[in-house]
């Protein structure tokens, strides 16, 4: 009987490739537990960008490591932080990078044309990894599903404590005298308190005034090198 039971086992999975468009195997899917073991919240708040996350990475029921670094800056007035796959991550920020470099000063354009070449591309379309990046005056969430996703408050969570940190965040928001650091430290505790595959080991990347005073130098000069290529041609 085992046997016979292992025979139509191999039939049915033979049959499920063959009836696929090119008999390939399926590409993977973003699921739910590669969302889990992690809370990355931003918040925008009087001139202020914070980034911050835990530091948790779970295996299972198990947890493989308590101080991961899940945020980064990526350039002068550009930072990021990711839920999912650290290896996929990693690729998507340098990929991000490189659309950066291609549009300097322009996070729009940039998180867009990672998008669309998230969703196009073959290989790329396989990275199982959430997104949330931000400069001085824009928060941007993107997913490989072709998402790019700008919150209207100013405050964004990933991850599996998203929720429960976006939720007392905006609860936080309007208390006088908190700053968007303060919001996010006490966000964040919230969600390490409620979510176990969230710790209290936070790391936090920051963009402030004088960020967002470069970042506006840095697109002028952009802008007066195209206006004197044009002006040579």
């Amino acid at each position: 009987v085992p046997s016979m039971l292992r025979r139509v086992a191999k039939q049915l999975a033979a049959a499920s490739v063959a009836a696929r468009p090119g008999g390939a195997p399926s590409a993977r899917t973003f699921t739910s537990s590669s969302a889990r073991a992690t809370t990355v919240l931003c918040v925008r708040k009087d001139g202020d960008v914070v980034l911050m996350a835990d530091g948790q990475v779970t295996l299972g029921s198990q947890v493989v490591k308590p101080n991961v670094k899940k945020v980064r800056r990526l350039q002068a007035g550009v930072i990021g932080g990711f839920a999912g796959a650290t290896a996929d991550a990693f690729t998507l920020f340098e990929r991000l990078e490189m659309k950066l470099d291609e549009h300097p000063g322009q996070l729009t354009r940039a998180a867009v044309e990672l998008a669309k070449a998230w969703r196009n591309d073959k290989y790329l379309r396989r990275l199982e990894a959430t997104m949330v990046v931000a400069d001085a005056e824009h928060i941007f969430q993107i997913t490989g599903g072709g998402d790019v996703i700008e919150p209207h408050e100013g405050i964004v969570g990933i991850g599996s404590g998203g929720p429960f940190a976006t939720a007392a965040a905006r609860a936080l928001m309007d208390v006088p005298g908190m700053s968007a650091a303060d919001i996010c430290r006490k966000a964040m505790t919230i969600a390490a308190d409620t979510c176990v595959y969230t710790n209290h080991n936070f790391v936090t990347e920051t963009i402030g005034p004088d960020d967002a005073k470069h970042e506006g130098e840095t697109k002028d000069k952009d802008a007066e090198t195209k206006d004197k290529k044009k002006d040579k041609k």
